[in-house]
């Protein structure tokens, strides 16, 4: 009997407005309410994404992958290619959403070369804009690379003096700094000593 497998994946936890794995999930449920829904949290960017790679693995003649976008599905031309190969060879058929069915004709791979194409345009110029972005950013007086720290000085302050009559336990209840933040900022402080 043919199955239905829906994909959803996100690169992080807060993953952009309208591309969380619910409203994925959502999205496909709306159209296929029997779907065995996949949800996976793994950059796209990465070759080794193991439930995706799984999935391929399992499918069969018959069986439908459904995805949200085709950003879900691959990143790059030669990728999607790849794998829309593979699947259509084995009798797989393809649902991108937001796109239609893949068909396995000329012009069904015309049409999935070009979005793919576009898809990994789109990519490049995101990319683009974030590396010139932090370039300007780095120019900026106070630049500092990465997250911005969790807990003020006055923070930190507060609970290292708090240790001097508490435990780290209570010190970790009392403030929700972690433990080791708590001892990461006591070698720090020690080592500037």
């Amino acid at each position: 009997m043919a199955r239905i497998i829906g994909y959803c994946r996100v690169s992080t936890r807060a993953q952009l407005e309208g591309n969380s794995l619910e409203q994925q999930s959502q999205e496909i449920r709306g159209r296929y309410n029997n779907a065995f829904i996949v949800e996976e949290q793994y950059s796209g960017a990465k070759d080794d994404r193991p439930k995706f790679n799984a999935i391929l693995n399992d499918l069969v003649s018959g069986d439908v992958l459904v995805v949200t976008k085709l950003d879900r599905f691959c990143r790059t031309v030669r990728e999607g290619l790849q794998y829309i190969d593979l699947l259509l060879k084995r009798g797989v058929r393809i649902h991108i959403l937001n796109m239609g069915l893949i068909e396995d004709s000329p012009m069904g791979r015309l049409i999935a070369t070009n979005l793919l194409a576009f898809a990994e345009f789109e990519r490049a110029m995101i990319l683009e804009r974030t590396q010139t972005g932090k370039a300007i950013a780095r120019q900026k007086q106070g630049f500092r690379e990465g997250r911005p720290p969790k807990f003020t000085k006055l923070q930190l302050d507060n609970a290292i003096s708090m240790l001097q009559t508490h435990t780290m336990k209570t010190v970790v209840e009392i403030t929700r700094i972690s433990e080791s933040t708590l001892k990461r900022e006591l070698r720090k402080r020690r080592n500037n000593i």
